[in-house]
This record gives C-alpha cells, sequence and structure tokens, in this order.
C-alpha cells in the first residue's frame, strides 16, 4: 500500500520562488535540509508563517502524519438523534478501515500486523532496545482523552456512572479504542497486556458496555473504580517540572503507566478556551493521578494558558519524560468530532474544506508528536476563529520542536529533580502554506519537515 502524499508537480517549485515569497523576516533565515534552527531563529517566525519547519522530524518516514477521512462511517443528525456512539450511527467496521490505512500509510506497510511490527521496532531502536518488535507479555497503554467524563465536573453520576450531562462530547470514541485493540491483536498483543486509563475520568457504564463487549479482557482504570473497572494508583516514578517550583508536592505517575512498556496517545480534536486547542501534548493533563490545579500541587495551568510567547510550557516536559513521550509508540487524534472546551456539550458541524458542514468524520496519526499536533493545530486554526488564534497557541510546538535550546531558554529534564540532561528535540513544527493545499515542506519538496498523507473518502 503506498500512501498518496500530494506531492506531485508542487515539488517543482524553485528554493529561489519558495523563498521568495515568504515574510521578509522569513525570507532571512537560511533553511537547510535537516538544519534545527536555534531559538533565535525561531522567533523570528510568525505565529501562522507557513512553510517554515524548525525542529527534527521523528518517525519511520520523519515528519509523516496521516489523515483519514471517511464520510460514510457515521450518520447521526446530532443531540436529540440518539447519541452519535450508538451502533447504528458509528460503523465500527469503517472505524476499523480508517485506523487500518491510518497505520499502513505512516509505516508504508500492507496489513495492520506488519506495521505494528515496524512501529515497535523503530520505538525500540530510537530508545537504545535495538530493532526488536513487540514480546509476549509486553504491557501497553492506550491513554484516551475522556475529559467530558473528568470526575469533577458534574458530568457523570458518580453512584451509577452514568452521564446526567455532555452525553455527546466530543471524547475519544470507544469504537476508536476497540479498532486500536483489534489492531495489537493482530500483532500479537494479548487483550489482557492492554490497559485504557485516562485518570481523571469515570468510565461511563455507556462506554464501557460497548468496550467490554468487544474487549472483555482488556483492564480497564478510571478515577473512583467502581463496577468493575481498577481505580488508578500511584506509582513511585516522579515527572520534575522543568521550571522547577518551589514547595510543590512531588509529583508521580500512575502505576499503569509507569509499569507499561509502550503507550498510545490517542487525543481528541478540539479548540480550548485558555490553551486555544487541545491536542496530543495536552492530552498527558489528564495522565496524572491528581486534578491539574490541585491545591498544593504544581498548577499545570500556569504556563500552558499563557498568552505570551517564548514561555517555559508544561506540555513539553509531559511528552518527552521517558514513561510518557518516551514510551509512545503511536499518537493518534479521534477527529470524528471537533468543538470547543468546554463551553461545548455537543460537538460543532466544520465549514472549512473538506468538512462543508458535515462532521468532521477524521483521524490523524503520527510517530512525531510536534508533527501531528501542527496539523491539529492548522486544521482548527483554520475553522475557529477565535481560541485557536489567541497569542501563544502553538508555543509550546516551538518549545517541543527546539527542547534542546527553546525561545524560553528552559532547560526541558522532566526526568530529574534538578537540570541533568536536556531532551532533545521531540519533534517537527511548521505550518502548512494554505488552508485550500494544505501542503508542508516534504510535500512540496522545500524542506525537512512535515509530509502530509491525505487520505479522503
Amino acid at each position: 500500500m503506498q500512501p498518496h502524499s500530494n506531492t506531485s508537480s508542487r515539488r517543482k517549485i524553485t528554493r529561489r520562488a519558495f523563498v521568495g515569497g515568504t515574510t521578509s523576516a522569513a525570507a532571512a533565515l537560511t533553511l537547510l535540509p535537516g538544519r534545527i534552527l536555534r531559538a533565535s531563529e525561531a522567533d523570528a517566525l510568525s505565529d501562522h508563517t507557513p512553510l517554515k519547519p524548525i525542529g527534527e522530524a521523528k518517525g519511520i518516514h520523519p515528519g509523516r502524519v496521516v489523515w483519514v477521512r471517511d464520510p460514510q462511517v457515521l450518520e447521526w443528525q446530532g443531540p436529540g438523534d440518539g447519541h452519535w456512539y450508538d451502533a447504528n450511527h458509528l460503523r465500527q467496521e469503517r472505524v476499523d478501515r480508517m485506523l487500518e490505512r491510518a497505520v499502513c500509510n505512516l509505516t508504508g506497510e500492507v496489513g495492520t500486523s506488519k506495521a505494528w511490527d515496524k512501529l515497535f521496532r523503530h520505538l525500540n531502536a530510537v530508545r537504545g532496545k535495538g530493532g526488536v518488535g513487540y514480546r509476549a507479555g509486553e504491557k501497553i497503554l492506550i491513554k484516551p482523552n475522556w475529559v467530558g467524563m473528568i470526575w469533577r465536573e458534574g458530568a457523570v453520576d458518580p453512584e451509577s456512572y452514568h452521564l446526567v450531562k455532555r452525553q455527546d462530547y466530543m471524547n475519544t470514541a470507544p469504537q476508536m479504542i476497540i479498532a486500536l485493540v483489534r489492531q495489537l491483536a493482530s500483532a500479537g498483543v494479548r487483550e489482557s497486556d492492554i490497559t485504557v486509563c485516562d485518570t481523571l475520568a469515570y468510565l461511563v457504564n455507556e462506554y464501557h458496555t460497548i468496550l467490554h463487549r468487544e474487549c472483555p479482557d482488556a483492564h480497564y482504570e478510571d478515577f473512583a473504580g467502581k463496577f468493575g473497572r481498577a481505580k488508578v494508583e500511584t506509582s513511585s516514578v516522579p515527572l520534575y517540572w522543568s521550571c522547577r517550583p518551589e514547595g510543590a508536592t512531588q509529583d508521580y505517575l500512575p502505576t499503569c503507566i509507569a509499569a507499561a512498556d509502550y503507550l498510545v496517545n490517542f487525543a481528541t480534536l478540539k479548540a480550548h478556551v485558555a490553551t486555544g486547542v487541545t491536542l496530543c501534548g495536552k492530552n498527558h493533563f489528564g495522565s496524572l493521578v491528581r486534578w491539574p490545579v490541585e491545591k498544593g500541587y504544581y498548577d499545570m495551568h500556569r504556563h500552558s494558558f499563557a498568552k505570551e510567547t517564548r514561555h517555559y510550557r508544561e506540555q513539553v516536559d509531559l511528552l518527552g519524560h521517558a514513561h510518557l513521550g518516551g514510551k509512545t509508540v503511536l499518537n493518534l487524534i479521534d477527529g470524528l468530532f471537533s468543538g470547543k472546551h468546554p463551553i461545548d456539550p455537543a460537538p460543532r458541524r466544520m465549514s472549512t474544506s473538506p468538512f462543508a458542514g458535515d462532521w468532521a468524520k477524521s483521524l490523524f496519526a503520527s510517530q512525531d508528536p510536534v508533527a501531528i499536533d501542527s496539523v491539529g493545530y492548522d486544521v482548527l486554526h483554520a475553522e475557529y476563529d477565535d481560541y485557536p488564534r489567541r497569542p501563544g497557541v502553538d508555543d509550546y510546538l516551538h518549545e517541543a520542536a527546539l527542547a534542546a535550546d527553546p525561545p524560553s531558554g528552559t532547560f526541558y529534564d522532566p526526568d530529574h529533580g534538578t537540570s541533568v540532561k536536556r531532551l532533545s528535540s521531540l519533534g517537527v513544527h511548521e505550518h502548512w502554506n494554505n488552508p485550500s493545499q494544505k501542503e508542508y515542506s516534504r510535500n512540496l519538496g522545500t524542506g525537512a519537515g512535515i509530509e502530509l498523507v491525505r487520505l479522503m473518502g
């Protein structure tokens, strides 16, 4: 199966013509393939200057992001027409096919078992374990974004585990989790070695019934641990914030994450009233066994909500921690729906191309956490004229791409209590050329940034 990456005749664009068409500040930069811009150079870029890759692309095919859209995956008229996760609305077989297309085109393999073997081997080689594949008994943690079921916001009755509001919120779909578990099984992973957990959520009956019916042997952990779910517990593995806050209670990772050999970051495609966007980076705000602003702990919203640039960003520590980003074999964004958190109790139809007034009906996949969030940001920036366009929204992507020499000057090292070992670049960041063509530097043959593979329909 060969990916379609929209390279076509645009590769004929000359470097001189490309540079000549950029803003004067950006045109002054010398962009050599594969070179990482210094922090001072990155600061010269505007918040949405197109086609200026910074950082170091990651993956088997560096910087590749696959975007699958299936207009037939869902038939739902909106709230009042049952719920979108009902079997007569969301088609499991088409969700399965979306994820199959995503991982096969991401790796360049035919068949999901070969694709996953390649993903496992690549991660193990990167983290110094040799190019070995998955071994029987190794544990896999799936981290969805179930913020619509978060324990303290009143959407779930804690006594019954039923949704009492936000019944159609834009959570990671249970059908997406099922598709992922099925693929992992095809790669030799036993269901019993898979754990699904969002630490701050109640895994409501509406979702658990769907999941348990199809994947009965998987482990399900949540905030409270009722009705057959396990209660998430804290390990002894610390996470240190690189801003080095004083007097804050030490953070430790959940046991299910610390004990996992691999992690799949399964985020959602949403705008956010404070951070502008919530994608793979912010999904890990639900990877600690405490509320992000819980009294006594470091306030995780302090810098992630900042509207300025050149700031320390919590997302970098989360994406760079050895047990979070360091274990991530695949980054996924469930884009079946989009909306604005927390003001939208249900999804919004999208107006920009290719949505044309429909639900997003999309899935994004990448090995590069910065590249996939860059694409998700561009989609949301094009769609919404408010929160994703505020200053500083993509500042965490600049920080992550240039983690070894970030614009903020932060010494990013979330694995040690003092500044011992700097993170290296976590991936590549750039913006597409325009919302119509949606092409990046590797699509155009102009740089070593993102390659967006679009599979529409």
